[in-house]
């Protein structure tokens, strides 16, 4: 007989296992785009639910090219961004820190329960024109309302989204034109394009190691447990190792999930893709969509951040041709 092998079980890329401080992820890496006019990075939506997308296969040198290709597609409702500020960021030396930031006098009506905005005179804009020499990127401050949603929150969620593409002078001079403004979704991404998923996955509360990191569970026969780890290190050290396998949180974890596929956008007067009966545990579709190739972290209403793929693809970008879909009996046609 040989040697039983037996790797460790449960990943260490995910440690520490922790609830998430907040369900509004922050964005930590923003990628760059090859593009002369500048937009904004991503936006963000609430996931409506699961569905199934019937396209042909447009992956070449592939068995199956030509052919339909049955996809399970996830519907996220991404109501307009309002564009409540910009914020100009520079570089001291140890980080990339705020040295000016600009904001709307025309705020929504509920954006004063998440936070009262000042600099809003025309004074902090020639500051930042005056200083573009110092400015190494530019961030707009979004604001969306879940009520545009059907939701009952009135608290709206307000987060950062970098602008790419163009010069600092271009990227202002866009800042400038949308501020005070709403942008769509369909504005900063379009059908074919590879997209990244940002949010918080669906807690599952406290649970042991053997449903936490996947050990395997002791004979019948063991001392006081079964579903217990069998050691957890030596005497000496008496310190236990932070690889042993343990009980803890389990879901609720912040999570970046990479190169998702663009199906489609609309709007429900365009196509309507609420399903007979809405949804199952979050109702009707009232606003802009975006369907998403794959499932996306996260119960039905989560808060989940869109951006441009710190991974892009190396092949073109091309609208897929959508056969039908699962929640509509005429189904979506380019």
């Amino acid at each position: 007989m040989g040697k039983k092998h037996a790797p460790r079980h449960g990943s260490l890329a995910y440690l520490p296992r922790g609830r998430a401080r907040s369900l509004v992820s922050v964005v930590k890496t923003w990628p760059k785009i090859e593009s002369e006019k500048p937009s904004l990075l991503g936006s963000a939506a609430f996931k409506a639910g699961t569905m199934h997308v019937y396209t042909v296969d447009d992956r070449e040198k592939t068995p199956n090219f030509g052919k339909p290709l049955f996809n399970t597609a996830t519907v996220l409702e991404s109501p307009p961004v309002f564009i409540s500020g910009f914020r100009a960021y520079e570089d001291n030396g140890e980080a990339f820190a705020v040295f000016n930031e600009v904001y709307a006098k025309n705020q929504p009506k509920d954006t004063s329960r998440t936070k009262k905005f000042k600099n809003t005179t025309k004074n902090h804009l020639e500051d930042i024109k005056n200083s573009l020499d110092k400015v190494k990127r530019f961030t707009a401050v979004c604001c969306i309302t879940p009520r545009e949603t059907g939701m009952s929150q009135k608290k709206p969620m307000i987060f950062e989204v970098e602008v790419g593409g163009g010069n600092v002078e271009s990227q202002f001079d866009y800042l400038q034109t949308i501020l005070g403004k709403t942008v769509k979704i369909s504005d900063i991404f379009k059908p074919g394009m590879y997209i990244d998923t940002v949010g918080v996955t669906r807690g599952k509360g406290f649970e042991g190691p053997v449903t936490r990191m996947g050990i395997k569970r002791k004979q019948h026969k063991s001392r006081k447990t079964v579903r217990a780890v069998g050691s957890i290190g030596p005497w000496k050290p008496t310190a236990t190792m932070y690889t042993i396998p343990s009980a803890g949180q389990r879901g609720l974890h912040r999570r970046t999930e990479f190169s998702k596929r663009v199906m489609s956008l609309g709007t429900p007067d365009e196509i309507s893709i609420t399903p007979k009966g809405g949804f199952k545990h979050y109702g009707e579709v009232k606003s802009d969509y975006i369907i998403v190739r794959g499932s996306v972290q996260g119960p039905p209403k989560r808060f989940v951040k869109l951006r441009h793929t710190v991974r892009p693809k190396k092949r073109k970008v091309q609208a897929p041709k959508i056969l039908e879909v699962s929640t509509i009996k005429e189904g979506i046609v380019e």
